[in-house]
Parts: structure tokens; sequence; C-alpha cells
């Protein structure tokens, strides 16, 4: 098992889940080679968050955030790859959101990175299936880790004052509340991925928490409700021979 960042949070206790199952950790991808010979599972845990309406954000800040959230996942899964195939297997577990599957106000830059992790997994799980290796996303809700601290959440620098009392400053406001009084327990959460990571078969999707379920099927409702007045028309565009 791999990751590619120092580890912490949920990091840190899925590493802790799987040395007490007797598996070897490591965070280098060269160390794990060279000391073990390959690499049967890869966790890509590395991520941060970053609050603020969309206007508020610089493209500086965005990239910062992509860099690390999207592009250092993908680096890492293109380091691991070769000695996976040449192993005729292997296991990637990327580290989602429930912001990966619902946008919402004040998060549209993470939410953007988190759906970029999901859509780079699900596209994973067939393109490296004739060579054994499979790929799940696990998409958590709330748990209580460090994430909301200000060491693994930004603001923009910018802030714009017409935003004051709108949505977007909803989830600013709810941090400073929930910040460690998450209802989601790391340890359970890690230990139901370790549990999963662990099957012969995995799902391309593990929602983890409550508010992650129910959050999804708020999603699958909404999706439906909208999709249901438009059907018609929408299959009507298709070319009538």
């Amino acid at each position: 098992m791999a990751d590619h960042r120092h580890v912490r949070g949920l990091g840190a206790e899925i590493a802790r889940a799987a040395l007490a199952g007797g598996d070897t950790v490591a965070v280098a991808v060269e160390s794990v080679v060279d000391r073990f010979g390959g690499i049967d599972v890869l966790v890509n845990n590395a991520g941060r968050g970053l609050l603020g309406a969309l206007e508020e954000i610089s493209d500086a800040e965005a990239r910062s955030l992509f860099d690390l959230n999207v592009f250092g996942l993908i680096n890492v899964t293109r380091a691991v790859l070769p000695c996976m195939r040449e192993a005729g297997g292997g296991k990637l577990v990327h580290i989602g959101s429930r912001s990966g599957f619902e946008g919402e106000p004040g998060v549209s830059m993470y939410s953007a990175s988190k759906f970029a992790v999901a859509g780079i997994s699900e596209a994973l799980s067939v393109e490296l299936a004739p060579f054994g290796i499979q790929s799940m996303v696990v998409e958590p809700g709330v748990f209580r880790t460090d994430f909301l601290d200000a060491s693994s959440l930004s603001l923009p620098e910018n802030r714009i004052a017409a935003y004051d009392g709108t949505p977007a400053r909803t989830t600013l406001d709810w941090v400073g509340e929930a910040n460690h009084t998450q209802l989601g327990d790391p340890v359970q959460g890690a230990a139901l991925i370790y549990e999963v990571a662990g099957q012969e078969t995995l799902p391309t999707h593990l929602l983890l928490g409550r508010d992650a379920i129910d959050r999804w099927q708020v999603k699958v409702d909404r999706i439906a409700d909208d999709t249901e007045p438009w059907r018609a028309k929408s299959i009507a565009t298709a070319h009538q021979d």
C-alpha cells in the first residue's frame, strides 16, 4: 500500500488498519518497489480543501488545488501502473468526497477537483481491466479528522462582501461549528475502506458515512426530477430516419 504525501487523518487510519491486518505500508513508490518488489494497493489520499465563492477564487488558487487533488493523484497513479501491469494486477483506491458527486455553494473548486477524481477512477476501472487492475473511488461524508483545520482548508485572499449572507457563506459558517464534531468516526471509516479493499472485487464507488448515503439519494432524486419533464424532447433531438 502506498500514498504520496505525509499521512494523517483518514489516510493515517487506513495505514493503521492495514498494519493491524498484517500488511506493509509505505509512503513512497520507489521505496516500496525497491524493498518489496511491487505494490498491491495504492491509496491516493492526499488532498486539501478550498472554500469561497467561485468569483473570489483566483486562477492561481484554483490551479494550486488541482495540482494536489487531481494532478498529484494522476502522477502517483502513473508511477505505479508499470509495476502493476507487470505483476498482472493491483488495486487503486482513490479518496474522493461526497462533494465529488454533489456540488454545493462555497466549495465549487473543491467539488470540481473531487468530481475529477471520480471520473478518473471510473475510467480507470474499465481502462485497466485488461491488466487485472481495479480502481475504486471512496466518497466520504464528514468525518472527525483535521480536514477542517487551517492546515488542510484554505480561503481565497480576495473576499467579496456581496456574498456575505448568501449560500456561498453557509459552508464557511458551518466549518467553524463542525470542526472535530463531525458524525463520521475516522477509525471505523478506515476499517471499512480496508475491508472493502481486501475483497477480491472492488466496487467502483464506496460511499462512506450516513450523510454520504443520504446526499447520494438526494442527488439521484434531483436528477430524476430534472430529467422527467424534458425526457421526450431530449430523446427527440436524436436524428430521425
